[in-house]
C-alpha cells in the first residue's frame, strides 16, 4: 500500500470515530457544558502519556509550537462549548452538519491573512452552502426538527467559526500529533470549566450511565478519532482534507437516525444535501491545465 492511500486511509478512519461524537453526547443525557467538560478532562491523561511517548521519539515540542497549540485550545474549547448547545438546540446529526462550514470559512479567511486566492468553484459553492443552512433552520419549515432549530443554526454557524480559528492557529505547526493535540486539550478543560457558568453550567458529579458515555466520548473520538485526524492532516493537501471530513457529517446524521430516532424534516435533509453538494463542488481542485503556473496547494495542519 502506498503512503499516500495510507494517510488517506487514516484520515478516513478519524472522521468515521468522530461522527459518533453527537451521538454520545446526546446518550450521555447531561448539561452542553458538562459534556464538552468531560469529553476534554477525560482524554487528558491518555493524551499526555501518548504526548510524553511522541516526546521520547522526537524530543521536546518546539516553543515555537507551544503558543499556537495553547491558543488552538482556547478556540476548541468555544468549538465544543458552541457544537454541544447545537446538538441540544437541533440534535446530533443536524449540528455536525452546520459545525462542518469551516471549510469555506478556513478557504475565505486564508485569502485575507495569506493572500491565498478562493477558487472560483469554492465561490459558486459558498452560497450553495448558505441556501442549505437557510433550509436547516426551519425558516420556511413548519415541522423542523429540533427543540429551537434558529438557535441550533446560530450556534452551529459559530462552532464553524471557532473551528474554523482552530485550523487556522494549527497551520504550519510541527508534524506532530500527540503533543499539540494535548496542550489544546489540557487549555480546552480548563476555560471549559471556567466559562460553564456562562453556557448553563457543568455538572461536575454526573452519574452513570453518564460516565460512561462521556468516556467513550473522550476515549473514542477526542483521543483516537483527533489523533489520527491531527496525524494525517499535515500530510495531505487541503482540498483532500475537506472531502475527507464530509464522512463526519454524513454518518452522524445516519447514526443518529438509526440510534437516536432523530427525524429531521424533508426540507432539513435536503439542506444537509445541499451543503455537502456545495462542499463537494467547492472543495474540487481545478483541472491539471488551469493549474500549470499556479503554486502547488500548501497543506492544512489539523482539524469538532
Amino acid at each position: 500500500m502506498s503512503a499516500h492511500r495510507r494517510i488517506v486511509l487514516i484520515a478516513i478512519a478519524g472522521a468515521l470515530i468522530i461522527s459518533t461524537s453527537g451521538p454520545l453526547v446526546r446518550l450521555s443525557d447531561v448539561s452542553p457544558a458538562t459534556s464538552a467538560l468531560f469529553r476534554c478532562a477525560y482524554a487528558v491523561p491518555p493524551m499526555l502519556l501518548l504526548a510524553w511517548l511522541e516526546r521520547r521519539r522526537l524530543g521536546p515540542l518546539p516553543v515555537k509550537g507551544l503558543i499556537p497549540a495553547w491558543l488552538a485550545g482556547v478556540v476548541f474549547a468555544f468549538d465544543l462549548l458552541f457544537w454541544h448547545h447545537a446538538i441540544d438546540y437541533v440534535g446530533a446529526g443536524l449540528a455536525t452538519v452546520l459545525g462542518n462550514l469551516q471549510v469555506f470559512i478556513v478557504a475565505f479567511a486564508a485569502w485575507g491573512l495569506f493572500g491565498e486566492r478562493p477558487s472560483t468553484r469554492l465561490m459558486i459553492g459558498t452560497p450553495v452552502v448558505f441556501a442549505g443552512v437557510v433550509l436547516i433552520s426551519g425558516v420556511f419549515d413548519s415541522a423542523a426538527y429540533g427543540s429551537d432549530p434558529m438557535m441550533g443554526v446560530l450556534a452551529g454557524v459559530a462552532t464553524s467559526l471557532s473551528y474554523a480559528a482552530f485550523l487556522l492557529l494549527m497551520k504550519g505547526g510541527p508534524e506532530r500529533a500527540a503533543g499539540p493535540l494535548a496542550h489544546a486539550t489540557v487549555v480546552a478543560t480548563v476555560l471549559i470549566a471556567l466559562l460553564s457558568p456562562l453556557f448553563g453550567g457543568a455538572d461536575f458529579t454526573p452519574n452513570w450511565p453518564a460516565h460512561g458515555w462521556l468516556l467513550l466520548l473522550a476515549l473514542g473520538p477526542q483521543v483516537i478519532g483527533w489523533s489520527l485526524i491531527t496525524f494525517s492532516l499535515p500530510r495531505q493537501p487541503a482540498a483532500l482534507t475537506a472531502l475527507l471530513l464530509l464522512v463526519q457529517p454524513m454518518m452522524t446524521v445516519a447514526i443518529s437516525a438509526l440510534a437516536l430516532d432523530e427525524r429531521p424534516s424533508p426540507l432539513q435533509l435536503t439542506g444537509c444535501a445541499v451543503i455537502v453538494l456545495g462542499v463537494l463542488y467547492g472543495s474540487r481542485r481545478p483541472r491539471p491545465a488551469a493549474v500549470v503556473a499556479e503554486k502547488p496547494e500548501e497543506p492544512v495542519t489539523a482539524v469538532p
